[in-house]
C-alpha cells in the first residue's frame, strides 16, 4: 500500500546522534541538521573534547552562532567522560541542563577517542552518580582489542562490558549508540525501554559490508562501528519496521575533510546530514512500515530522554531529491553520503 502514499506529515524529528565538529567544518555542516531536525544531541569528541560545563557552554554558543538560516534549532549537549571526570561536574551540568547526557568512548574506539576510557571501573563513581540523578549514559559499544575481530567487537562488548555494567547499575539509563548487529537488537529488545534503548543510523540500515567493497574499496562508506553482514542489516531493518519503541533516530552524521578520508589512515565517519531523514523515509517505505516512521523519528527518542515531543510538524512528499556531490570547505571538500544520488522523497518547503 505504501507505494500509493504521496505525502506524509509527521511531528518534526530529532537527531539523537550528531557530530558537528568545530570551526570551518561546523559552519558548513550545521545547516543540514538544522533544516531537517528540531533538536540534535551533539557528540563531544572534538580535538579538544567537551569534558566540563564551561567547554560545553562555549561550544553550544559556537554552534548557535554558526546557524545562518531561520531554523528554530536546539543543540543538546553531552559530556565526554574521562578517568578524570568528577561526579559533581555532571551533577551540576545535568541539573542546569548544560548536559543532557554523558558519552562513554572506549579508548581508541573511534575519532578523537584517545582520551576515552580504558577500564570502565575507572568511572564507577561517575556511573553511580548518573544512575542516582537519572542522567543517560551514551555508549560507543565496541570492545577494543586487536585480538578481537573488528566484526565481532560489538557483540563482544555486550558480553564483557555492557551486561556486567547493567547488573551493577540496573537503574542507569543507557543508549547503545549506532547499533549494527543482530545481537544488539536482541539484547536491547529484551530489556526495559526506560533503562536501555538504541539508535540506528541510515547507513547501517541501507548498506552492509559488501557495499563497502563493491567494485573496489569505498572509503566514504568506512565508519565505526563498521558495516556488517547482510544478516545483521536485516535484523536492524526488522527492528524498526516492527515499531519497537526501544529504537530511535540517531544518524551518527560525521563529517571529515576529503584529505582525511582519502589517506593512508583514513578517518572513520559518514556525513549523512543532507540525506539522513529522507533516507529513513525511503527505508521505511521499502519495509512497508511508514506507519511506524513517526514513532522512530519523532517520539521514541524524546520519551526515553523525558523531553517533550515536538509540536511542529514536517511534511514529506513523494518528489525526487538529489543529494549534492560535494560541499566545499576552504580549499578542501566534504563528500556526503549518497553523493550525487537521488532519493524518492523531499521535504515540502
Amino acid at each position: 500500500m505504501s507505494k500509493f502514499i504521496k505525502k506524509i506529515k509527521i511531528k518534526k524529528p530529532d537527531d539523537w546522534h550528531v557530530h558537528l565538529r568545530d570551526n570551518k567544518i561546523l559552519k558548513k555542516v550545521i545547516k543540514y541538521t538544522g533544516k531537517f531536525y528540531k533538536r540534535a544531541l551533539i557528540m563531544p569528541n572534538l580535538n579538544s573534547p567537551i569534558t566540563n560545563c564551561i567547554k560545553s557552554i562555549a561550544y553550544r554558543s559556537r554552534i548557535l552562532k554558526s546557524m545562518h538560516l531561520n531554523y528554530e534549532f536546539q543543540p543538546l549537549m553531552t559530556c565526554y567522560l574521562t578517568k578524570f571526570t568528577v561526579p559533581q561536574e555532571l551533577e551540576v551540568g545535568f541539573s542546569k541542563k548544560i548536559f543532557i547526557a554523558a558519552k562513554f568512548y572506549p579508548y581508541s574506539s573511534t575519532t578523537n577517542s584517545k582520551k576515552g576510557i580504558k577500564k570502565i571501573s575507572d568511572i564507577a563513581s561517575v556511573l553511580e552518580c548518573m544512575e542516582k540523578i537519572g542522567m543517560p549514559l551514551l555508549i560507543h559499544g565496541e570492545e577494543i582489542n586487536k585480538n578481537i575481530d573488528i566484526y565481532d567487537r560489538e557483540a563482544k562488548f555486550i558480553e564483557t562490558t555492557l551486561d556486567p555494567l547493567r547488573n551493577k547499575f540496573p537503574k542507569l539509563k543507557i543508549v547503545l549508540e549506532h547499533i549494527t548487529t543482530k545481537e544488539s537488537v536482541e539484547y536491547v529488545k529484551k530489556n526495559d525501554f526506560n533503562y536501555l534503548s538504541a539508535t540506528i543510523t541510515p547507513h547501517h540500515l541501507m548498506l552492509n559490508r559488501n557495499d563497502m567493497f563493491y567494485g573496489g574499496i569505498r572509503p566514504y562508506l568506512y565508519c565505526l562501528p563498521i558495516l556488517k553482514k547482510n544478516t545483521h542489516q536485516i535484523a536492524l531493518r526488522e527492528a524498526i519496521s516492527n515499531g519497537d519503541k526501544h529504537f530511535f533516530l540517531g544518524s551518527d552524521t560525521a563529517p571529515h575533510l576529503n584529505k582525511n578520508k582519502i589517506n593512508v589512515l583514513g578517518c572513520a565517519g559518514i556525513f549523512n546530514a543532507p540525506s539522513s531523514l529522507l533516507s529513513y523515509v525511503q527505508i521505511f517505505e521499502e519495509m512497508n512500515a511508514l506507519k511506524h516512521l513517526e514513532s522512530f523519528c519523532s517520539e521514541n527518542g524524546p520519551k526515553f530522554y523525558n523531553m517533550p515531543i515536538n509540536k511542529e510538524t514536517v511534511t514529506i512528499i513523494k518528489k525526487p531529491f538529489k543529494i549534492k556531490k560535494k560541499i566545499k570547505v576552504g580549499r578542501d571538500v566534504i563528500i556526503p553520503f549518497l553523493s550525487g544520488e537521488t532519493l524518492n522523497w523531499s521535504i515540502k518547503n
